[in-house]
């Protein structure tokens, strides 16, 4: 594709909008860089959580997810985008180089940059409705444009999912240094990154499966309503850089496509982080046909739920690179 440099306004617009893309413990661990060859997507390392995520996937999946986030935002405004994945053997932090050209928007590229403002990461409980079986096979076209596979875990399978998950949380309950890493990425004082205590509940799930625990919950959720969410396993078949960065876009476009249903999403990685409850994972639900990347809660608000508050960001001066 022979690049086309995407006008100002758009190329603001889709940076503003690239930043909202989830990430772990909302670190936002990526820097862009525009350049005359193409849009440049590096990974920031010095926002990585060395105890949380020490092989760097999850840093690579929210790296994927802003790429996918990026590209959504240019689409809608009329430039359509291909990628070039680690154009740079000798700068490995270097994971993307996005190339534009003139094309008008398809509606779904539409519907997912409309999506993008109205994406939350929704941490309370969900009520027990079933969602449409052409809903979940949407969700699961959009991951699999991206090379990925979702596995929606029934009811009867959630033990196989809620094993790893405690155990996960109970080795980190006794880590001090992932306790350290939680108390430096949540909690009230958090303005521009990390986790508020306004989007955590004070109450846990009533639920089968755990999610993760951060610092100083302050949303108000009762105590004694059952949790109601599907849980999906997005997987990849390899397990390889491209593989994690893929997968970052996969869920991305999954979340963005909930959202655009009605769906409220919240996903959740904590087992993810620990290579043994991992691996419990993708033999107990992929049957080590695929690589874990993330579980996804996915389900209804109830009706006349209050909306939630966007979660800080930086800056987007603070993400380019000049």
């Amino acid at each position: 594709m022979t690049y086309v440099a995407p006008d100002l306004e758009a190329l603001e617009n889709a940076f503003e909008m690239a930043v909202r893309a989830p990430s772990i413990h909302n670190t936002q661990p990526w820097i862009w860089r525009p350049t005359t060859a193409g849009i440049e997507l590096f990974a920031d390392t010095r926002r990585q959580l060395s105890v949380t995520d020490s092989t760097r996937r999850s840093l690579l999946v929210s790296c994927g997810a802003t790429l996918h986030h990026l590209r959504v935002a240019l689409s809608a405004s009329g430039w359509a985008s291909t990628v070039e994945y680690f154009p740079d053997r000798s700068a490995p932090d270097h994971l993307a180089t996005v190339r534009t050209v003139r094309q008008h928007p398809s509606e779904s590229r539409i519907d997912q940059a409309a999506a993008i403002p109205l994406r939350r990461t929704d941490r309370r409980h969900y009520v027990p409705q079933s969602i449409p079986v052409g809903h979940m096979r949407s969700l699961a076209t959009q991951v699999g444009s991206f090379g990925a596979v979702i596995r929606q875990v029934p009811a009867p399978m959630l033990p196989l999912l809620a094993a790893p998950m405690l155990r996960a949380a109970g080795l980190h309950e006794t880590d001090p240094g992932y306790q350290g890493e939680i108390m430096a990425w949540s909690g009230r004082n958090r303005i521009t990154d990390g986790v508020p205590s306004r989007n955590v509940p004070t109450a846990p799930l009533a639920g089968n499966v755990p999610v993760r625990s951060f610092a100083d919950p302050a949303l108000e959720e009762p105590a004694d309503r059952p949790d109601g969410a599907q849980w999906l396993v997005l997987g990849t078949p390899h397990d390889d850089r491209r593989a994690q960065l893929r997968a970052g876009e996969a869920v991305s476009a999954l979340l963005l496509t909930a959202t655009h249903l009605g769906l409220a999403t919240s996903v959740q990685t904590e087992a993810l982080g620990i290579a043994e409850t991992r691996q419990e994972i993708r033999s107990g639900l992929l049957h080590d046909c695929a690589y874990p990347q993330a579980m996804i809660r996915v389900g209804w608000r109830p009706e006349n739920s209050t909306p939630l508050s966007a979660t800080p960001r930086r800056p987007v001066a603070e993400m380019l690179a000049a």
